[in-house]
């Protein structure tokens, strides 16, 4: 894969550079494909048939079916901003340019979420496709689109379906993209016309890795076959109320009119209940234990194919009212993290009516995804919000006694609802699946030979009916039922105060959110919408539950107007990082909104900062905003590190004593930021990557770790019979996404609250070669310190003036689909990197590692935005990558090296601004 030449000094080279540079790039690129395609069948590829996909993006083009010209202004960086005279118009337009940018990657998304990458990538897609046929993700879509979308949400989603395939109209495959030309080479492969039904399974596709606590479900089953019930409650904390903050701060839910109420409040809640009236959850369960070892890999599979990971990821969004800022009006910022994709799963773009009116409704810029209308994160001329996931419940695993052709339910037995899908496969011959679904939805375990062993090996309690040949696996989950979200899209992109956003947010119902508000009449805000269950008393959703008891269902969701909510809260700021909603004691709260929140490391962090520079006196910049987005300050380092500066690397059980103690010594006066250059920050971690595998890898369940099979041995020579030298084994390390510990700050907790037990059992540790054993805290630290100097010798040499935490924390961007399975030409022609990048797990500036699996990033900041509700044309934004999904055009990456840098690019809005940042104008006439 080629290097980044600017990653790792963070430069951005001038404008001829870059021209010199992607000259040089494609000329490497023909060369290699020329070599390829002359030996497949004497031919090759010119540097006019790399460019052929690129967008035009000057000049005029006729599209048939738009009412009236569109303007397209490009800036600098690629950004489209669309004006138009018609609400249908704007969206064709949307649909147009994004398509231009982005096809390959939404036709990949749409074959996705409808089950059918066999067709394009043929039979190693056959087991992914099967999962997503059972989930049905296209098929509640299109029920979504024919019985629950609005009819002008349906009108806006028909225009931009049209624009797409006005693009489309007389393309082959290799002038939409390079990928299809290369998919050419084995696949005949040709895409097909876009529908409105396409846009909408794409939430589907996001809500699904946004689902809530779906794998603690399946983690605290596993654990109970080899941890009893005080390990598993070590390993899940209670939340930390006292010390962390929750979201929701101010109010209380009213017994009588059943509504959730904030005293002084200026607004009242919008929304009505649309769901039942359940009474609450309880903690315990029936005492069901499963072996879900199979359920647990099937899961892990999938987010490959999806291109966004479920694991680890979370979100920053914060508001500050007008009180405490310089503009004397509210700033926003958010940066949802999620797994870094080429391109960015974000797509940046302005959407404006010439003249707002009720023929055309928008004024509206931010971020929203390729293959998708409207914008989902960002600004009117109004209002501002952002998003972070609630993490709330809305998924629940069922054990399914099958009986024959049903199951049993309630003592009797039931037919199963099926359906017949027939999988296509490219180059190979089809398949044919049946779906079973059951009252709880669909059986997952049909899908895998390993979920039928899931239903064999599974124990529950003594009323469960006769085991059999075993249990089935069913899913619940809100996203498989018809809902309103794509309606909630649009209604918040024209919204005008608070009382239209909260009426937009009602209708935004999978996946559940936190969203923030602000407007330019100095008003902030927050909200958490989404069909969230309620359970019957006796399950509260935090393990698999017995399918074949009624008691076990969902008995409503919770009513709209039950659901917390903040405005204009006296503190002057609202925070949310994936953090508690609400503490239920003290607001008698009467709902179970998840058993497994964050544990608030990020959100308190930003909260500090933010009381921090109110208590000085100071008002709060965009800059300061930016700030707090790249604050590397780590927590856990913060209460460690002085406990490991006390160890005494003594010469009795250590070897190489003096070794040790240099590395000891890079954490003296460290003050525990995680920069990219800093030496402590790398040996730091590697300790408390080393501790949890210590602590925790070896007493998991084999399913939840990941065997390190690496000893690093001291690279120092030896005396022994043999005068023999001792090698350094560079150890390749395993991607694990889902292997635990993780090192999130839910492993953070953990460890808090273990520290004051210095003899629980969890830290002890068996001898292992030259190092020694560990019975105790500090024993197992020393053992921890010991592992890292060695483990960072191996990696980064001997020489500790060399080390670097970004050196070890490097970001790699990959094509989701050619760029991680195809030929390695085409891997080299479609990834990008190493960044070597700040931060990490549980900080602010939320470069995500597993501890489980190495250091490398698999989660980021996937944008970062700060919206000034003072001056509009003063906000800032940037995305991970860049407008353009064709590789080796200007615009693919050209924001990465800013973003890994930390900085913002000007988010023009204003019709003066917008133009004076215009490079490229494309006229679209009908």
């Amino acid at each position: 894969m080629p290097p980044n030449t600017t990653a790792s000094t963070g430069q951005q080279p001038g404008k001829s550079g870059r021209k010199k540079g992607r000259r040089a790039r494609l000329l490497v690129l023909v060369l290699v494909l020329a070599v390829v395609a002359g030996v497949a069948g004497g031919a090759y590829w010119s540097i006019s048939t790399v460019r052929a996909s690129f967008p035009q993006t000057k000049g005029s083009l006729t599209l048939k079916g738009l009412s009236g010209p569109v303007d397209v202004k490009r800036d600098g960086y690629g950004i489209p901003q669309i004006y138009a005279s018609s609400d249908e118009d704007l969206f064709m337009a949307q649909g147009y340019v994004q398509a231009q940018d982005r096809f390959w990657e939404m036709d990949v998304r749409r074959h996705m979420t409808s089950g059918r990458l066999s067709e394009m990538f043929g039979k190693s897609q056959v087991d992914s496709d099967e999962f997503l046929r059972t989930l049905g993700w296209d098929r509640v879509a299109k029920e979504e689109y024919d019985k629950t979308l609005s009819a002008s949400t349906k009108k806006y989603l028909q225009a931009y379906a049209k624009g797409v395939n006005a693009y489309l109209d007389g393309k082959e495959g290799k002038d939409i993209s390079l990928e299809y030309a290369a998919l050419g080479f084995t696949n005949d492969y040709k895409p097909q016309k876009w529908t409105p039904v396409d846009s909408v399974a794409w939430l589907k596709a996001m809500a699904w890795d946004l689902r809530g606590n779906m794998q603690d479900e399946i983690d605290r089953a596993l654990m109970t076959s080899r941890l009893g019930p005080k390990q598993i409650e070590d390993l899940y904390p209670q939340y930390p109320y006292s010390r962390n903050k929750t979201i929701v701060q101010a109010g209380q839910y009213d017994a009588t009119t059943k509504t959730f109420e904030q005293s002084g409040s200026s607004s009242s809640s919008a929304g009505s209940s649309t769901g039942g009236t359940g009474t609450g959850t309880a903690s315990g369960t029936s005492g069901l234990q499963s072996q879900l070892a199979g359920l647990q890999n099937a899961l892990d599979d999938l987010p490959a194919a999806v291109g966004v990971n479920g694991n680890g990821i979370g979100s920053n969004s914060w508001v500050v009212s007008g009180q405490y800022t310089i503009t004397g009006k509210p700033l926003l910022a958010n940066d949802p993290h999620l797994s870094a994709s080429l391109p960015s799963v974000w797509y940046q773009m302005g959407l404006h009516c010439r003249s707002v009116s009720s023929k055309c409704q928008y004024d509206v810029s931010g971020y929203t995804f390729a293959g998708m209308p409207g914008v989902v994160i960002g600004h009117n001329q109004s209002i501002a919000w952002g998003m972070t996931n609630s993490g709330v419940d809305v998924t629940d695993l069922y054990l399914e006694k099958l009986s024959g052709d049903g199951y049993q339910y309630d003592g009797k037995t039931v037919p199963f609802t099926t359906r017949e899908e027939t999988i296509k496969v490219a180059g190979g011959t089809s398949k044919k699946i049946v779906v079973r679904e059951t009252e709880n939805g669909p059986l997952l375990s049909d899908r895998s030979s390993e979920l039928v062993k899931v239903g064999r090996k599974a124990t529950v309690d003594s009323a469960a009916p006769d085991r059999g040949d075993g249990y089935g696996i069913a899913l619940r989950w809100t996203g498989l039922d018809a809902g309103t979200t794509m309606d909630a899209v649009f209604a918040m992109d024209k919204a005008k105060d608070w009382t239209g956003f909260r009426a937009a947010a009602a209708l935004f119902d999978v996946p559940s959110q936190n969203l923030i508000y602000a407007d330019t009449d100095d008003n902030i805000g927050y909200t958490l919408p989404g069909k969230i269950p309620t359970r019957a008393q006796g399950y509260d959703g935090s393990v698999p539950a017995p399918g074949w008891d009624s008691r076990s269902r969902w008995t409503g969701y919770i009513p709209d107007d039950a659901l917390p909510y903040e405005y204009n809260p006296k503190r002057g700021y609202i925070v949310t990082a994936n953090q508690a909603v609400i503490d239920k004691a003290k607001t008698d709260y009467p709902f179970t909104l998840t058993t497994d929140w964050g544990y608030g490391a990020r959100s308190q962090r930003i909260t500090d900062l933010i009381q921090s520079k109110i208590d000085d006196g100071g008002k709060i910049s965009t800059e300061d905003m930016r700030q707090m987005q790249l604050d590397n300050s780590s927590e856990i380092a913060r209460l460690l590190v002085p406990k490991l500066l006390k160890i005494d690397i003594n010469n009795k059980d250590v070897r190489h004593p003096e070794a040790i103690r240099e590395a000891q010594e890079l954490l003296e006066g460290w003050d525990y930021t995680q920069d990219a250059d800093s030496a402590a920050a790398a040996y730091f971690n590697a300790v408390w990557r080393n501790i949890l595998k210590l602590a925790f890898g070896n007493k998991l369940p084999k399913e939840l770790r990941v065997e390190d099979q690496c000893l690093w041995v001291d690279p120092v020579n030896t005396t022994g019979p043999a005068d023999r030298t001792e090698k350094v084994r560079e150890c390749g390390e395993r991607e694990a996404d889902q292997a635990q510990p993780d090192g999130g700050d839910r492993w953070f907790e953990v460890v808090r609250t273990l520290m004051d037990d210095e003899d629980s059992d969890w830290w002890t540790t068996p001898r292992s070669g030259t190092r020694p054993a560990a019975n105790n805290r500090d024993e197992l630290f020393k053992r921890a310190m010991i592992d890292a100097r060695w483990e960072l010798t191996a990696k980064l040499g001997k020489d500790m003036d060399t080390w670097s935490w970004g050196r070890l924390h490097r970001l790699f961007l990959k094509n989701q689909t050619l760029g991680t399975e195809g030929p390695g030409f085409l891997q080299y022609a479609l990834n990008r990197g190493p960044w070597k990048l700040s931060g990490g797990e549980a900080t602010v500036n939320a470069s995500g590692w597993n501890a489980a699996g190495g250091y490398g990033v698999v989660w980021v900041p996937s944008m970062r935005m700060v919206v000034n509700l003072g001056d509009l044309d003063k906000s800032k934004w940037i995305n991970l990558t860049g407008a353009s999904g064709h590789a080796y055009n200007a615009h693919y990456t050209d924001q990465t090296d800013k973003w890994a840098d930390g900085e913002l690019l000007d988010w023009s809005f204003s019709d003066k601004a917008v133009d004076g940042s215009t490079s490229d104008t494309l006229v679209l006439r009908p």
